[in-house]
């Protein structure tokens, strides 16, 4: 087998994050470690929209994609079973990026490693923790890496927290609070059609972020969930969860407030809203930590509104994704949201790379050795390191069903999530 010297990429989902962040991502790379790109989504308008947006023409002229369906596709023509054929015709070892709304990840991930694909999911993995212990079972099985995408965990201020907490510098968690307000354009967006009260919520959705970068700076499993939900409708008439407020029991009593929702003002300065503040105890002291993330220091007053906001003020984070002028052509992304999904990709080209030329056994065992590595290694989150996410997740739509009776999560040799009185 002849050294891989670049890996294929197919995305499944052609929506706003694939838009933001995912493509041209997957593009930058594209100039070194990527080949091919596919991207698969239910029908031609997205991926129209992704072929003609004029920022990633200029970001990155010459680069294309191949559609799925193709992009003079009628668009009232949908396809929600085109990505099983797509990723059956993937050459084996490859990347499959998986960026569908919550509900749908399960089965598209499986389907992926049931073409012995390696995968990035976006987060949550899955909604089940059953689900993620399957996934993790059937990817160690055939040596495939499963990454998800809590990019958090790559923002520099999270890694030194991580490190400092680890040195023990702050002392023992007690107590925090977290926020994540999404912008209100949001409710206008596709979302419309799948964020509804059966299917997600705005903790999710959005607060996992902060409880898995709790867990990720801790290394504290959340032990009970209760979370209120306020429904609202969106344009189209269907009802959703607009609002949440979560808290979060850790194991040693510590508790998380998480405040989320699709509401941030469309005219305001940033693009949303959000923030962590955490508060430790030591020897008779105590410590503090506290993240701005919507706001770094950095303001711009344009001469006209820009974005998808059309504001003239903003609060311009450069940490998470921007494109930039750099030393080659057109613009290349920085911030910890690219850094995130690079992360995965090089990790999954590093094993294809240094299989080649392996028999099956030998390239099977070297992969399955670097997979749980990088479990153990804890910063690109897996299902081995990340699955307690799934029992909140699990825990929070239990309670917000519930009008936020607390769920209780346990361990050990079968972990699970149930309201607190049954």
């Amino acid at each position: 087998m002849s050294k891989p010297k670049r890996i294929e990429v197919t995305i499944i989902g052609g929506g706003m994050i694939t838009n933001d962040l995912i493509l041209p991502s997957v593009y930058h790379l594209q100039r070194g470690i990527v080949g091919e790109i596919h991207v698969c989504a239910l029908n031609a308008p997205p991926l129209r929209a992704l072929a003609e947006n004029r920022e990633l023409r200029e970001a990155f002229p010459g680069q294309t994609f191949t559609p799925h369906p193709a992009l003079d596709t009628p668009a009232d023509a949908q396809f929600p079973e085109l990505y099983k054929k797509v990723l059956a015709a993937m050459p084996p070892r490859n990347a499959v990026i998986v960026a569908m709304p919550d509900h749908l990840h399960y089965p598209v991930v499986m389907e992926a490693l049931r073409c012995d694909q390696h995968v990035l999911c976006v987060k949550p993995l899955v909604q089940q923790y059953a689900h993620a212990v399957e996934i993790e079972r059937i990817a160690f099985e055939k040596g495939l890496l499963v990454g998800v995408e809590y990019h958090k965990r790559f923002d520099t201020r999270a890694l030194m927290a991580k490190k400092h907490y680890a040195a023990g510098d702050f002392g023992e968690f007690v107590m925090g609070e977290a926020k994540m307000i999404e912008p209100y354009y949001y409710r206008h967006s596709n979302f419309q059609n799948w964020f509804t009260c059966e299917h997600s919520d705005p903790f999710t959705y959005v607060g996992c972020h902060y409880v898995d970068l709790v867990y990720f700076i801790t290394g504290l499993r959340p032990t009970a969930v209760s979370v209120t939900g306020v429904k609202g409708r969106f344009p189209n008439g269907n009802e959703g969860y607009l609002w949440a407020n979560g808290r979060v029991i850790f194991e040693n009593g510590a508790v998380l407030s998480v405040i989320d929702g699709l509401g941030y003002p469309d005219e305001g300065a940033g693009s949303n809203q959000q923030c962590l503040e955490m508060f430790f105890e030591g020897k008779d002291k105590s410590a503090t930590l506290r993240h701005d993330d919507q706001f770094r220091g950095v303001t711009h007053c344009y001469l006209e509104g820009i974005g998808c906001a059309g504001s003239t003020f903003n609060f311009v984070s450069p940490d998470f994704f921007r494109l930039v002028p750099w030393e080659g052509e057109g613009l290349k992304p920085v911030g910890y949201g690219f850094e995130s999904i690079a992360a995965t990709l090089r990790a999954i080209h590093g094993i294809e790379t240094d299989v080649a030329g392996m028999g099956d056994m030998e390239s099977l065992e070297r992969r399955r050795a670097t997979i749980r590595a990088v479990d153990a290694k804890g910063i690109i989150a897996t299902p081995a390191n990340s699955s307690v996410n799934e029992l909140v997740m699990e825990a929070a739509r239990l309670s917000i069903l519930h009008n936020g009776a607390f769920a209780t999560i346990t361990y050990g040799d079968a972990p699970r999530a149930r309201l607190r009185d049954q």
